[in-house]
């Protein structure tokens, strides 16, 4: 209790300490006064150029294929921005609009996170058009998508519809052609000040105009100590990325310590009465991975698309998420309490009209955590054919211990060791009491 009480105090100061994070509650002066969250998606069709209508789309897409001469043949061309330059605030007044609220609120009366993760990928995209301004025209040539969720981690703060919230959110690390961009989420409390909710780290890339091929970012050049530590932190994230890909278990086998768990979990299941491989029990207070499903089919229409008339990558996440806490409720049996969202990795656009297809299972628990994975495919309207699009990772806390999962093959062997890896990757233990949640 002392340790979760002290882990609290640091997190109402603003210091976020932990591998992927911010260092520092460190903020910026924005050049005007914060956005409505509404004006977020008004700005990106601006800047993009495409209409609200969708029989206009072919008609947008082909006009923008013009920018393509305005595209930086080299990052040396493209001139250096700072961290301040793609500083944003945007409002969610949830206190002062009743019809905006309805949107956002739990029949539990508290704020559905699958929302929040759309407002963030929309934040995303927005601020990284903010780095890459180009004054000299009115349309922006490059197409910047949401390529990675690496992390985002909630703090011990309570959620109210009732009271407004505010997203901050500026680039702090730039490659090439990708940026890394580090967003917060506050809330109004009753001293009428914001208090830290959320702090999230997305990766996005810069595309052609038309979306195709790859396209160069502005440079970034870190201001001070405090913006060079950041730069520093997005060179480390990339490289941890590149490490952990190429240890994944669809490229590496498991380790010694991981093969001699599931070993041990086998024979645990192992009827003593009849001494075979072939017949398995379950061990007290368990439940067989495969029992832990559950699976969604959503059609994809129009008005889920993004600016690029592909469907909304926060919605993709919404959905994902939403069957993820359903799936983590029904198997802990009482209210779970979303604690960090992993390494969501954006494999292939989904089109319009496409058959979403998703799949959760709970691969890994401990004590009263719950690591939930949900895969998501796609199929055309015409095809039978199924691409995997993404692999969501989310870690929920129950109010109350769980059962541990068992698998029975291999391949959910797999599974229970790349959940044990993202439930291990998690900053630190986090203690949620009743009134401190957030849900679908």
């Amino acid at each position: 209790m002392k340790r979760a009480a002290m882990r609290l105090c640091t997190l109402n100061r603003g210091l976020f300490i932990h591998g992927r994070g911010l260092t520092q509650g460190y903020q910026y002066t924005p050049k005007q006064g914060p956005l409505h969250m509404r004006e977020v998606r008004d700005k990106l069709r601006e800047i993009v150029g495409v209409s609200t209508n969708w029989r206009d789309h072919v008609k947008a897409m082909e006009e923008r294929k013009l920018l393509h001469n305005f595209l930086a043949k080299s990052q040396k061309a493209l001139p250096p921005r700072k961290m301040k330059d793609s500083y944003i605030e945007v409002l969610l007044p949830l206190g002062s609009d009743p019809g905006l609220r309805d949107k956002y609120l739990t029949v539990q009366n508290t704020v559905r996170f699958g929302r929040i993760l759309e407002d963030l990928d929309s934040l995303g995209v927005l601020v990284c058009y903010m780095h890459n301004r180009n004054h000299s025209v009115t349309m922006s040539p490059l197409s910047i998508v949401t390529a990675l969720v690496d992390k985002i981690d909630m703090c011990k703060q309570s959620l109210s519809p009732e009271q407004d919230i505010k997203f901050t959110g500026h680039v702090s690390w730039v490659g090439k052609t990708s940026m890394e961009v580090k967003m917060k989420m506050f809330q109004l409390h009753k001293d009428d000040a914001f208090w830290p909710v959320l702090d999230a780290t997305f990766v996005m890339v810069a595309r052609d105009s038309e979306n195709k091929g790859p396209a160069f970012v502005n440079p970034l050049i870190p201001e001070n100590a405090e913006e060079e530590e950041l730069f520093k932190q997005g060179e480390l994230n990339k490289g941890r990325r590149i490490a952990f890909s190429s240890t994944s278990l669809l490229k590496m086998a498991p380790s010694p310590e991981e093969r001699n768990t599931i070993h041990e979990m086998f024979l645990s299941t192992l009827d003593p009465k009849t001494i075979s491989f072939h017949s398995r029990i379950l061990p007290p207070n368990s439940v067989w991975m495969e029992d832990t499903k559950l699976k969604s089919l959503d059609i994809c229409h129009p008005q889920e698309r993004n600016i690029f008339n592909r469907i909304f990558g926060g919605f993709l996440m919404r959905k994902a998420y939403e069957l993820a806490w359903a799936t983590a409720c029904s198997f802990g049996g009482s209210r779970p309490f979303v604690v960090t969202v992993d390494d969501i990795m954006f494999q292939k656009p989904v089109e319009v009209g496409s058959l979403l297809f998703l799949s959760s299972q709970v691969c890994f628990t401990q004590n009263n955590y719950i690591q939930v994975r949900v895969h998501s495919e796609v199929a055309s309207l015409g095809s039978n054919e199924h691409m995997t699009t993404n692999v969501f990772h989310f870690t929920f806390m129950s109010e109350r211990e769980v059962p541990l999962v068992f698998p029975k093959t291999y391949g959910e062997s797999m599974l229970y060791l790349d959940g044990k890896r993202h439930f291990k990757s998690m900053s630190a233990p986090v203690t949620l009491k009743k009134d401190y949640s957030v849900e679908p």
